[in-house]
């Protein structure tokens, strides 16, 4: 495990959740690669939390790093919502549900800890090829490979790239810049140079987590056009503030500062969080927050040339409310590493190595493998934001009486959302005993340690 061909090679643009993830499927693959992290550090403490469900803990567990992450994480298993007056209208346990369905809850991480510990999970070997402070200037491609150039000058080749980069992805403009620049005509086909949308903005902020409170707690405290949300976890509590944005939808780049911060929370101050602290009294305490636009929305165009294609946030983009981003994202490494070690398998027994026609189908047929489930995920993550900061007397009613009915969402958690649940995938070629038993069936069973799935 963990040796690679140098004739195939990743350049893996982005080292965060995502990229860390990638680099480990690739080298339980046995294919090269290097990661270069535009920040100066591996786990900045700026951002907020991280929830993964039991589908992207499986896939954790094949990569010998579920029992690493699992003593930083929290299990949500209570959910308490309340109205902007304080008057508390669900209390329920339901996310208890999803583990007697599935075999595992959902467990949230500070995102820090949880990038630091993927981090420290990789073999020295594959530390040696994560790079940091390298922003990415320049891709070309010729029919070798690719190369990244870097703002500082150094250069990176490999034989495709894989844009893991955020929402505002170099790799996915450089990309369709290339592309445009080879066919002008395909404008349309690919769309805007920014292809999300923000319609929702947020602030978030973590604390201590109070010592009255136990781990494990989310909830929501709701009201039109703006609402919060609230979890515990291990050491901190997280906060999101969440407000429509005035002006209407926009793909407009803003940046916050610090009195645009202030201001902003002022809005939130009487909002309940858990029955007896409020907004006011948490931001005050606060160990770290942001503010950002929230886009949404699929990318058209995933790949070009068989040389660059994208995963993640670059790819494809959701509100925060449902945890549903990262989740996604380790669904995408998980389709596009399976398939990549099969072509590289097969080049490999030819002694060549996948020509980028073939790649270039792989990557339309990875993106193929991903889009229903996405379409049905940005949907969800759509409407539970709306739900929580309603822009209409459609969605008030529907938060207050439909989402309160704990006989409607069982149903929906047991029989609705648990086939979605229950098609996610697994890598292909890394044999492990199956983690998670529920009484719902997987259906991608992961590969026994008994069988000899290597090449």
């Amino acid at each position: 495990m963990g040796a690679h061909t140098n004739k195939f090679k990743v350049i893996i643009v982005g080292g965060g959740p995502n990229g860390l993830t990638a680099a480990h499927a690739l080298y339980q693959a046995g294919i090269n690669f290097v990661v270069l992290e535009r920040r100066a550090d591996v786990a900045l403490d700026e951002g907020s939390s991280m929830v993964l469900g039991p589908a992207s803990l499986r896939v954790m567990h094949q990569l010998g790093l579920y029992q690493r992450i699992k003593p930083i994480s929290a299990e949500v298993d209570r959910v308490r919502n309340y109205l902007r007056t304080g008057t508390k209208y669900q209390d329920t346990t339901l996310p208890t549900l999803i583990k007697k369905n599935h075999g595992s809850g959902l467990i949230a991480f500070h995102r820090a800890h949880l990038v630091q510990a993927l981090y420290d999970a990789l073999p020295e070997d594959a530390k040696e090829r994560y790079h940091l402070n390298k922003s990415v200037a320049e891709i070309t491609t010729d029919a070798s490979g690719a190369t990244v150039t870097c703002t500082d000058g150094t250069s990176y080749t490999g034989t495709i790239v894989l844009g893991v980069d955020g929402v505002h992805s170099i790799t996915r403009r450089l990309m369709r810049q290339l592309a445009l620049a080879a066919d002008p005509s395909l404008a349309p086909a690919w769309g805007p140079e920014q292809p999300f949308p923000a319609t929702y903005r947020c602030l978030w902020y973590s604390f201590p987590r109070p010592e009255d409170e136990r781990p494990g707690l989310a909830g929501a405290t709701v009201h039109r056009d703006l609402s919060c949300m609230f979890i515990t976890g291990i050491e901190r509590a997280w906060v999101f503030l969440y407000e429509k944005m005035p002006g209407g939808p926009t793909t407009e780049r803003h940046r916050y500062e610090e009195k645009d911060v202030g201001r902003f929370a002022g809005l939130f101050g009487d909002f309940v969080l858990d029955g007896t602290r409020t907004v006011r009294d948490t931001f005050a305490l606060r160990l770290t927050h942001g503010m950002a636009d929230l886009q949404e929305g699929i990318a058209r165009r995933w790949s070009w040339g068989g040389r660059i294609v994208i995963a993640g946030d670059a790819a494809h983009k959701f509100m925060p409310n449902a945890g549903l981003g990262f989740n996604n994202g380790v669904q995408d490494i998980v389709a596009l590493c399976n398939l990549l070690r099969g072509a590289v398998v097969e080049g490999r027994m030819r002694g060549s190595v996948p020509s980028a026609e073939t790649l270039d189908g792989l990557f339309t047929k990875y993106r193929a493998l991903r889009i229903r489930a996405l379409e049905a995920d940005a949907k969800e993550s759509a409407v539970t934001g709306r739900l929580q900061a309603w822009p209409n007397l459609l969605y008030q009613l529907a938060a207050r009486y439909l989402l309160t009915n704990e006989r409607l969402m069982r149903f929906h958690v047991s029989k609705v959302a648990a086939k979605k649940v229950k098609k996610a995938l697994v890598l292909d070629y890394a044999p492990a005993e199956e983690p998670f038993v529920g009484v719902v069936p997987w259906d991608n069973p992961i590969p026994s340690p008994d069988c000899i799935c290597r090449s």
